[in-house]
């Protein structure tokens, strides 16, 4: 991996910027705020690039008066990349983090995340764990992670959730920040190069609530799935990284056909399991690949045993 020369010192008590890009989401974007704000930990900078939005999010944010700690902008822009790389430019902070607009951070994850950086002053990418809650704010289920490795984080066996990813913000501006050309997985596409480019520490504590709801942008699974691919064709640092970190990634992208992919034949989704597993056998062991679909035939195999045992449905 490219180690750039140690990072300075971090002063005892950084200031935490939190990047909030925002497009018509006044139904969440208080509690996305208020949740900054509640925070024990100071100082703090909230900078919320609002694209111009219509639905009262820009009478939310008058709403908070003169609070020296938000700052926010409502004008037209060229979509959430555009919206994030204006904010990591404007804000002040030595850590930073960009949470949507809809998400929320939990009580403590500002101090917890501090202390991660101070115990591990190498790290330029610190993240948690994370608790998915539907549309009212309740959890839905609590998903928990294997232990952090790159090999794994390119091979999909661990997810690095943006709200609960803090990173030094001069790292990911001299990284050229989010890259509009894959706007549907900046994130994934930034913690990534942070991770070729520095330590990347994972704390055990639960971080931040990422909401489930039926406007968001990870519904739009063939954008997503195109440009995850287009990620890895435009690296600069998959192609030079050891031959295991490159067949991770590429096993990474067999997988894609699980969680984003389109229509796919049984033989397709065999096809993709089995190159998974043979690119990285470590694969056996977790739940990202689907086991079944090893098995030739599986779901006609399934239904051919249903009706035979009655259980079919008319």
């Amino acid at each position: 991996m490219n180690k750039p020369a140690p990072f300075q010192p971090l002063p005892p008590r950084p200031l935490i910027s939190i990047i909030v890009p925002s497009f018509n989401q006044g139904a969440y974007i208080r509690q996305t705020i208020e949740s900054c704000l509640e925070q024990d930990y100071r100082p703090i900078e909230i900078v919320v690039m609002d694209g111009a939005s219509t639905d009262g999010t820009v009478d939310v944010l008058k709403s908070f008066g003169n609070v020296p700690e938000l700052r926010w902008t409502s004008e037209p822009d060229d979509g959430v990349v555009d919206a994030v790389n204006k904010g990591l430019a404007r804000a002040r902070g030595e850590i930073a983090a960009i949470q949507s607009s809809d998400d929320f951070y939990l009580p403590g994850c500002f101090s917890a995340v501090a202390e991660g950086f101070r115990t591990h002053p190498a790290a330029g990418l610190v993240f948690g764990e994370v608790e998915r809650v539907d549309a009212e704010g309740q959890v839905v289920f609590s998903p928990r992670q294997p232990r952090y490795s790159l090999a794994r984080l390119l091979g999909r066996e661990l997810f690095i959730y943006q709200p609960t990813a803090f990173f030094r913000r001069e790292l990911a501006l001299a990284l050229g920040g989010w890259n509009p050309r894959i706007p549907y997985v900046p994130d994934i596409d930034l913690w990534i190069r942070l991770a070729f480019h520095a330590e990347v520490a994972q704390l055990d504590a639960v971080l931040a609530a990422y909401r489930t709801h039926p406007g968001q942008r990870d519904k739009h699974r063939e954008n997503i799935c195109r440009d995850y691919l287009r990620m890895l064709e435009i690296s600069r640092d998959i192609p030079t990284a050891p031959r295991r970190l490159r067949r991770a990634a590429a096993a990474g992208a067999a997988l894609l056909k699980f969680r984003y992919g389109g229509p796919w034949s049984d033989a397709e989704l065999t096809r993709a399991a089995w190159k998974a597993l043979l690119l990285r056998p470590s694969l056996l062991f977790s739940p990202q690949l689907p086991k079944h679909r090893l098995v030739p035939g599986y779901f006609a195999l399934t239904g051919l045993r249903r009706k035979l045992l009655g259980g079919g449905r008319p």
